[in-house]
């Protein structure tokens, strides 16, 4: 990967530095419900203060669709990060226009305002360059600390960086440490673990590891295409028709590549997905008005087996229906392994990482990312509008 600049390489004393966040988190009225983002970004904010800097955070809530919705404003944010910082942070009504440029020359140094939700705005993911002028003309410098985001070419995450020094923050940082570091500069044995709905999600994913893992073991749903693929019986389980010849061809390329691509080989079945009895049967054979819903204790324990054996492990994906508690125990028992490995572990965003908390082992991992669709197209190989922005900076100048 091409580098960038961080904040450690620049002084920010007396600037103004618009900060891109992630503060897209669920709320309870006028209550964060869960401050994990928040968090995460806090040392950033911290160095910045401590430097001396002008703080001016940016971030989106929700999908207003370019419209104000109160619902959704960011508000309650700025009251929680008061807290988490343990210092005043302001509150600006707009993200551009009078009040968000009265916010930001009221600023002395080392205090901090939020902005209101920049999805307020229409321009934002259109990624208007008059917008982005706009957000740019509030300061002197732009870090950008919002990897969840990163793979959105809007005008807060990619835009603006055209017109201000552009830095990354050490969440980003951290971000692209981790996953480009189990990517590119793997200990071997390298796993990977692959869960989730459908196979068409990671099919880029899938081909963008094959030439780099040792090995790679399939659950979730996706993994009754791969069945089907194979001969075996499905009964109601979730199989797209469409990609069985896809699975099939995955197949073919593992083994031509001589990775092993692992199945499991027992599943969960219950006939009614939102919960009730279940049974245990052999993968392959669930029978007619059954589902699969989680993998089995065998496929735990040989799943287990693996990653204990590994030196890097990747995990993207659930490998059940996670949200119900009967369906949890494969995915948590996958996950309690994964915890107990002495090497490199990384779970992906999204529904990998709201999994591993409610297993109660995210703190037991090297990394779990607080982005979903920018980590997955990061495991897919692709470049990140919000990345590639900050690499553009760095080479200007280095020219």
């Amino acid at each position: 990967m091409k580098t960038f600049l961080t904040i450690d390489d620049a002084t920010f004393k007396g600037k103004r530095v618009l900060v891109r966040v992630d503060f897209n988190v669920p709320l309870d009225g006028d209550r964060v419900r869960d401050d994990t983002r928040i968090r995460e970004s806090v040392p950033t904010i911290r160095k910045l203060v401590k430097d001396g800097a002008r703080v001016i955070l940016v971030s989106h809530l929700g999908r207003p669709g370019g419209k104000r919705d109160l619902a959704q404003s960011l508000r309650p944010v700025a009251q929680r990060l008061t807290q988490l910082l343990n210092l005043p942070v302001a509150f600006a009504e707009d993200c551009v226009g009078p009040s968000a440029e009265a916010a930001a020359k009221k600023l002395r140094d080392g205090q901090v305002v939020l902005l209101e939700n920049v999805r307020f705005f229409k321009e934002e993911e259109a990624n208007d360059a008059g917008f982005a002028r706009e957000l740019a003309d509030l300061a002197d410098a732009y870090v950008n600390d919002a990897f969840g985001t990163a793979h959105r070419a809007h005008a807060s995450t990619h835009g603006v960086a055209q017109f201000l020094p552009a830095y990354a923050g050490y969440l980003m940082r951290k971000e692209l440490d981790a996953l480009g570091g189990a990517l590119e500069r793997p200990q071997r044995p390298f796993v990977s673990v692959l869960g989730g709905s459908k196979i068409s999600g990671k099919i880029d994913v899938i081909r963008n590891l094959l030439p780099r893992v040792d090995a790679i073991l399939i659950g979730g749903a996706m993994a009754f295409t791969f069945s089907k693929a194979k001969g075996g019986r499905t009964g109601d389980s979730l199989v797209e028709a469409e990609k069985v010849d896809l699975a099939r061809d995955l197949l073919g390329e593992a083994r031509e590549g001589k990775v092993e691509l692992l199945l499991p080989v027992d599943v969960v079945i219950s006939q009614n997905i939102k919960g009730g009895p279940t049974r245990v049967v052999p993968f392959g054979e669930v029978p007619d008005g059954w589902k699969g819903v989680d993998v089995g204790p065998k496929t735990v324990a040989l799943f287990g087996e693996r990653i204990a054996r590994a030196k890097t492990v990747l995990v993207n994906g659930p490998l059940g229906i996670f949200e119900v508690p009967d369906f949890a125990k494969g995915t948590c028992g996958v996950f309690e392994a994964l915890s107990d490995c002495d090497g490199t572990t990384v779970v992906g965003g999204g529904d990998s990482a709201a999994a591993i908390q409610q297993c109660g082992f995210a703190e037991k991992v090297t990394h779990v990312s607080t982005g979903g669709g920018a980590s997955l197209e990061f495991l897919e190989g692709k470049t990140l509008p919000g990345v590639a922005a900050l690499q553009t900076y760095a080479q200007t100048l280095a020219r």
